[in-house]
């Protein structure tokens, strides 16, 4: 189900005295109606995807479907510095009756109406489930530009969520689900996991990671002392690939940092590192390499988030990527 968006949501402080230049995000984005006639061409799309069905089927800690507007609360009040963006917020896909694969259809469905208008789609989840639907709008996306385009995936995340649906898909089995539909649509699988927790991934994972033929760094091994290493790793898989799908699970973050989660990390990667690795892939996208065509974030559960501080964590994550389409300085 389709939801519009909540203008409401969009709250802050407005300094009157900085005129343009004291304009904070709620003073900026426009609400933007998926069925309006004039569809905008340019800039970036927010839209949401309430739905913690797939973390309930997977066992885990349930309240991500309130995540995306636990996200925009945050957002709202920061400063905005990327003038000369659009910014739009496309309301939310949700989840209803446990129907997930419904939901999963109908975020794809207007993922491809965004980026058949060149609109940069960011979206907030929800569980991890999204990645499914994200994914498979690049993937459908680009057939439709070209089939010889490949696409790849990295993905920030302390598991690999290769599970198989038993009999259901959740929020363990979106890169499964997308390595099949690679194989039944004629596609490279190409798929690179930054964050992986050995004591959070079984053997079986592990070994359906490599049949898969999985690219993958530990998060004890991302770390400042590794960081040339961990960039050439991604100087060499976004060099193979065309385009590319970004998505960043939350719980690749240390549980102190983000406890808004289904499943906190016991070490996790830091948000210090985890940026400067942002960093290097917005480098590559801005040279031609790799171009991201879409980026997600899942898992903000703020269930456990009493003080807003995994809120805040997604809300600076979110600025941060928003570099991507932004033509301007992006420091």
């Amino acid at each position: 189900m389709h939801q519009q968006p909540d203008k409401e949501l969009w709250q802050g402080r407005v300094d009157t005295e900085d005129g343009d230049a004291g304009k904070r995000w709620h003073q900026h984005i426009q609400m933007l109606d998926i069925n309006d006639e004039a569809f905008p061409s340019a800039g970036a799309a927010i839209i949401g995807f309430c739905s913690d069905e797939g973390v309930k089927r997977n066992k885990g800690r349930v309240g991500a479907k309130e995540g995306p507007d636990h996200i925009r609360k945050a957002m709202a009040g920061q400063a905005w510095h990327k003038k000369g963006l659009p910014l739009y917020d496309g309301g939310n896909i949700v989840c209803v009756n446990q129907e997930l694969e419904a939901s999963q259809d109908g975020l794809t469905d207007t993922l491809i109406k965004y980026l058949n208008a060149e609109l940069f789609p960011v979206v907030l989840g929800g569980g991890h489930e999204v990645a499914y639907a994200s994914g498979r709008a690049v993937y459908q996306h680009q057939q439709s530009i070209s089939a010889q385009s490949v696409t790849g995936i990295i993905n920030f995340d302390a598991h690999f969520d290769l599970r198989l649906p038993t009999p259901k898909a959740s929020s363990g089995t979106p890169f499964y689900q997308l390595s099949q539909f690679c194989q039944a649509n004629n596609q490279s699988f190409n798929y690179l996991c930054l964050g992986i927790s050995e004591t959070a991934n079984t053997e079986a994972l592990f070994n359906r990671a490599d049949e898969n033929r999985v690219n993958w760094v530990m998060d004890s091994d991302m770390h400042w002392a590794n960081l040339s290493s961990n960039l050439k790793v991604i100087d060499e898989f976004m060099a193979t690939c065309d385009q590319l799908y970004l998505t960043i699970d939350l719980d690749v973050l240390p549980a102190a940092t983000m406890p808004a989660v289904s499943a906190p990390a016991s070490r996790g990667v830091s948000l210090d590192y985890l940026e400067r690795l942002l960093d290097r892939i917005i480098e590559n996208h801005h040279c031609g390499i790799a171009r991201i065509k879409l980026v997600d974030l899942a898992e903000c559960n703020p269930r456990f988030d009493s003080d807003n501080r995994g809120a805040r964590v997604a809300a600076r994550l979110v600025n941060k990527l928003l570099a991507i389409p932004f033509k301007g300085d992006a420091k």
